[in-house]
């Protein structure tokens, strides 16, 4: 606990950042070191000016952070300092991630896949009939869901992904024991159960304009991947997709039509070349490398049942060739070129197979 109390400190002192709280670390070891070294040797440290040290010296920096350590407890809130070897490992990775996390939840912080999904808070029954079906899609392969727990996409997200059995986080501009907007309360205690919360910004904060942009790098910092579903020509979900860009991470935006505002956004990250388009799940999951499916058996006895004999003529083809020509998948299967096509455009709506270059196809 008395570490905890000094990486919670180091966070409060006047004029000290994520980066100098990394130079200081990284010049005294740890976080109890920097209020334990001289202050001659502090002064030594490049950018620790004298104010700094005395802001680094004066012992109401420690009281305020003890009492926010046992708050915490009381809150069942965790503390994560970016030491820690629970502080979320994607967030590690980029360079202006927060020192210290306030996460009350239940989900582990660093799962095996997470996705970030983002867009307009004037939501269109649209943009919310696409994060269901995304949602639906994607399922089978356990994501974790990040959004920011704001009106429109955001909730839209939380919401689906709660009725889906997906784990959701979401990420906050104020203190984890403030729910804003407060209509969200329901969405946000039942994500506790089965996801979580999560702010930079200690208990009671509230959420400024200000802190948006700084909670919308930590959104796309916890993703593998951010999803722009609806977006106007401004917002936080373009600021989103431009971190997510600067991290390296992927991006990819659900184009929509021309005369919609709400697909202006979106239409300009893909215009740009600043996102993928998605148009299923199935471009998610390529783009991603998810294409390995690990119940192999179950799948094909799913599908099997929803053949037709042409269909299972097809399929029984293409289980013993990796990929074939549509010539020799039509000598194969014993059915007429002109009979064939139309098949195989029924099976690859269907999402059993996918065409290839040189007219060959072969099994998703």
């Amino acid at each position: 606990m008395q570490e905890k109390i000094y990486q919670v400190a180091v966070g409060l002192i006047p004029g000290v950042g994520a980066a100098t709280t990394k130079t200081l670390i990284s010049y005294c070891g740890s976080a109890e070191q920097i209020f334990k070294t001289p202050k001659g040797k502090l002064k030594n440290i490049p950018g620790i000016g004298d104010v700094t040290v005395e802001n680094i010296q004066n012992k109401s920096v420690l009281e305020e952070a003890e009492s926010i350590v046992k708050r915490a407890e009381k809150l069942d809130t965790q503390l994560l300092f970016y030491t820690d070897a629970d502080y979320p490992s994607r967030l590690k990775q980029i360079p202006d991630a927060p020192t210290l996390i306030y996460y009350k939840g239940s989900v582990h912080v660093n799962p095996a896949k997470s996705i970030a999904i983002v867009g307009t808070r004037k939501a269109t029954e649209y943009g919310k009939s696409v994060v269901r079906k995304l949602l639906e899609d994607l399922a089978f392969y356990k994501p974790v869901i990040i959004s920011g727990l704001a009106y429109g996409i955001d909730i839209q997200a939380h919401r689906d992904a709660l009725e889906l059995g997906l784990e959701t986080i979401g990420v906050m501009a104020n203190g984890t024991n403030i729910i804003y907007p407060s209509v969200h309360k329901n969405t946000a205690f039942k994500m506790i159960e089965q996801g979580g919360l999560m702010s930079e910004y200690t208990f009671d904060s509230v959420a400024e304009p200000m802190r948006f942009p700084a909670r919308n790098r930590i959104i796309a910092g916890m993703a593998d991947i951010t999803l722009v579903i609806e977006a106007t020509q401004t917002g936080g979900a373009l600021i989103t997709a431009d971190i997510a860009n600067s991290y390296n991470r992927e991006v990819m935006a659900v184009p929509g039509r021309i005369t919609d505002a709400t697909s202006e956004g979106c239409n300009n990250l893909i215009k740009q070349n600043k996102a993928h388009t998605l148009t299923s799940a199935t471009d998610l999951i390529e783009l991603l490398n998810w294409d390995i499916v690990p119940s192999q058996t179950t799948n094909k006895q799913l599908i099997l049942t929803d053949l037709d004999d042409d269909e299972l003529s097809i399929y029984a083809v293409l289980t013993d060739n990796q990929d074939i020509h549509i010539d020799e998948l039509s000598w194969k299967s014993q059915l007429s070129m002109h009979k064939i096509s139309s098949v195989l455009l029924q099976m690859e709506f269907k999402g059993i197979i996918k065409a290839l270059p040189g007219k060959k196809f072969a099994l998703r």
